[in-house]
């Protein structure tokens, strides 16, 4: 496989899509960033003092928007630092990372940051309902799949927004996969595979 490939992952709330990234980055023997990506930017912007409170909403809960809303504010000293600031700095951040060599980057609409970028290979993860609920129960620490619906409708709002895109369209990924057809480890050696032809 070309050693130069940045793999961003993308992927509904309950899919297994973190376990695959982790599984791709340790085949590939490269770094994986995820929550990195947020400490970086808050250090960016001078916001040093993220607990995990913080972080969990920083990652995840995005609300209806309008074009005045500010859902990144009051950490620290920096109350009121806009939610377009943390995006531009988390965006700057995945750049400086995708420039730094392969590794593989987990959410933050980074498929779109480095949509032009020739060594780029962005995934989608889904996976059906009936799987998702089960590993709702097992892994989500019993979420309903309502509640983890709800999820996907936060990350859909946030990319959708910070984007101009549809979060989930086919049309905005070089490869959507199903974590409910086969084991995870079987996935990420096809997602790899898949690469080698195209890349």
């Amino acid at each position: 496989m070309n050693k130069d490939v940045v793999i961003t992952v993308s992927r509904q709330y309950g899919c297994g899509g973190r376990e695959l990234a982790t599984i791709l980055a340790e085949k590939l023997n490269v770094k994986l960033y995820d929550k990195q990506i947020i400490h970086l930017a808050a250090a960016k912007l001078g916001i040093d003092d993220l607990s995990e409170a913080d972080l969990k909403e920083l990652e995840n809960t995005v609300q209806p928007m309008t074009l005045t809303y500010v859902p990144f504010h009051s950490f620290g000293n920096h109350a009121g630092e806009s939610s377009r600031g943390m995006f531009i700095a988390e965006a700057g951040v995945i750049r400086r990372l995708a420039d730094d060599g392969p590794c593989v980057i987990l959410g933050r609409s980074a498929d779109y940051v480095l949509e032009d970028m020739p060594n780029h290979f962005s995934i989608f993860v889904c996976a059906d309902d009936d799987y998702r609920q089960q590993r709702g129960k097992d892994v989500y620490e019993g979420k309903t799949l309502k509640e983890l619906n709800q999820e996907n409708e936060k990350r859909a709002r946030y990319y959708n927004y910070y984007t101009g895109k549809k979060w989930g369209d086919p049309a905005n990924y070089d490869l959507i996969v199903n974590t409910s057809k086969a084991s995870l480890d079987k996935i990420a050696d096809a997602i790899i595979a898949y690469i080698d032809t195209v890349k």
